[in-house]
């Protein structure tokens, strides 16, 4: 599993149930939303780009700084903060202006 979904911070809004291309995640019974076949899920991060709440976290590979770090996203306007966390606690923060996202 590449990500994982804290429920306490989770609103229930459903948007990263929408743009998941597996429709790997559900709502559960307290309207919350879950990973129904996390062995699935190939880490597209399209649910993590799609969270306002920091709710869900893609855990990176060790060829891209693993061995515990994971990182999340933060809107801000057009600009969205990937921010990755080191098990140290470090932080990196990557922005990109959505506008230009898919400028070659």
């Amino acid at each position: 599993m590449s990500i994982k979904i804290d429920i306490h911070k989770c609103t229930g809004c459903g948007k990263c149930r929408e743009v998941c291309p597996g429709s790997l995640l559900a709502e559960d019974s307290a309207g919350k939303t879950q990973i129904k076949y996390p062995k699935e899920c190939w880490g597209c991060t399209s649910c993590v780009k799609e969270c306002n709440f920091n709710a869900i976290q893609y855990y990176l590979g060790a060829d891209m700084g693993g061995k515990g770090s994971f990182l999340y996203t933060k809107q801000e306007g057009q600009l969205l903060h990937w921010i990755i966390v080191a098990p140290d606690g470090s932080r990196q923060i990557l922005t990109i202006d959505k506008r230009q996202a898919n400028a070659y």
